[in-house]
């Protein structure tokens, strides 16, 4: 874990398993050209500057063009690709028994950011999403998805998508990043 950033409870270990993916993911995208976004709690914690509570993966955002070349590296440098929501809309894998998980976005033809692919392609993500600028945890710096795009996701997910209900960790981290973007 990063100097300072121990929480009670937290799996220490784990945490830092997961924190060295995104710097292995980082770098497989510096490699490939494509860009990185965090997304979900490790996006509130590099905006937070701190581990606030266990993952269950690292989530991204990153372009549906770039996503193949990314894939392929990410492959080289061990992971394997998983099954889940179609390959258009997001690609999975697990490395180490750990999952990251990529979804892919995109313009449309008025230059918003949209869902890239899947039922929902073609569909508005909030327009400042990739707005959120470095995060930092430790010594990593990180692009992270912008907190008033995290909170709207956030809120908005089981609207959009009934079959996934509103969770404890989503509404404490809405609490959490509500408190940052007043302070």
């Amino acid at each position: 874990m990063p100097e300072g950033a121990a929480v009670s409870g937290v799996d220490e270990r784990r945490a830092r398993r997961q924190l060295a993916l995104i710097g292995e993911a980082l770098g497989a995208a510096r490699r490939t050209g494509a860009e990185l976004w965090l997304r979900g709690g490790w996006a509130m914690d590099f905006t937070l500057g701190r581990v606030t509570r266990d993952h269950g993966d690292v989530d991204w955002f990153t372009w549906a063009d770039g996503a193949d070349a990314l894939a392929r590296e990410l492959v080289r440098l061990g992971y394997t690709e998983v099954g889940g929501p179609p390959a258009e809309l997001q690609r999975d894998f697990v490395k180490d028994g750990l999952e990251s998980s990529f979804t892919l976005i995109d313009r449309d033809h008025l230059g918003r950011i949209v869902v890239a692919g899947g039922p929902w392609a073609g569909t508005p993500w909030p327009q400042d999403l990739l707005d959120g600028g470095p995060g930092r945890l430790g010594g990593v710096s990180c692009p992270v998805v912008a907190p008033r795009a995290q909170i709207e996701i956030k809120r908005m997910m089981p609207v959009w998508d009934p079959s996934r209900p509103r969770r404890e960790k989503d509404r404490a981290d809405i609490a959490l990043l509500e408190r940052h973007l007043r302070a």
